[in-house]
């Protein structure tokens, strides 16, 4: 009887071993679900380079939200209202109900980072967004758009789009959209900077108010999706 029992002594010991040694390991591969958000008549797939790399950085297809939104052959058609709102905010509450540690990282390109915060904002969700990460956004409106409510002659610039000083813009403007807030951003970005200047009043429009970092890379509006993938996860690990 003594044998057996330190028999099983031993094997309960080793078992506690065992779980003390994984457990790091287990604790690792609970990680916040995330919300990728295309931009202007893109396609989830524009986040490939993005959605690879976080596949070899333990998180699972499970754990990854692309919604697919808009009119994919007409961007003037495209603004923040309506069906376009549907696919982003469902991607959010998706990925609210099973992501393991509550909470979520949003990563929104171009009119998908302005579109990403908007249904933050009205899901008043922000509080559960670990981070946000705005890559070559108009958070403060797009120059070639005119100041509203003057020339603003498609929907992607009018109330709902991204003239400056629109009523969207101007609902969202002070807002927090996460935890940690970060901005990825371009001096030759070929949309936010279309004009021939990327400052809106003096400041950047890809900046967010209130942001923990911002990061200027020398490439083009849509290489700032693609080309920074690695800061991406950088940011909302």
């Amino acid at each position: 009887m003594k044998t057996i029992t330190k028999y099983i002594r031993g094997l309960v010991l080793k078992l506690v071993s065992c779980l003390l040694l994984f457990s790091p390991l287990l604790q690792a591969a609970c990680l916040d679900a995330v919300v990728l958000v295309h931009g202007n008549t893109a396609a989830p797939s524009s986040w490939n380079n993005t959605y690879n790399l976080l596949l070899t950085k333990g998180y699972t297809p499970a754990d990854i939200y692309r919604p697919s939104w808009g009119s994919s052959s007409c961007a003037a058609c495209n603004d923040h209202n309506g069906s376009e709102e549907t696919p982003v905010r469902i991607a959010i509450q998706n990925a609210l109900a099973t992501s393991c540690t509550g909470k979520i990282d949003v990563i929104g390109h171009s009119m998908g980072a302005t579109l990403a915060a908007q249904q933050i904002t009205k899901l008043a969700v922000h509080n559960q967004v670990d981070a946000f990460v705005g890559v070559a956004g108009a958070f403060r409106g797009l120059l070639s758009c005119g100041v509203y409510p003057w020339n603003v002659i498609t929907s992607t610039c009018g109330a709902y789009g991204l003239s400056v000083g629109s009523p969207f813009l101007d609902d969202l403007y002070g807002v927090r959209f996460g935890s940690r807030v970060y901005s990825i951003k371009s001096n030759i970005d070929q949309v936010v900077c279309s004009s021939g200047s990327c400052l809106v009043y003096g400041v950047h429009s890809s900046s967010i108010w209130g942001q923990d970092g911002t990061y200027t890379y020398a490439t083009g509006h849509f290489g700032l999706q693609t080309d920074t993938a690695a800061k991406q996860y950088d940011l909302i690990k």
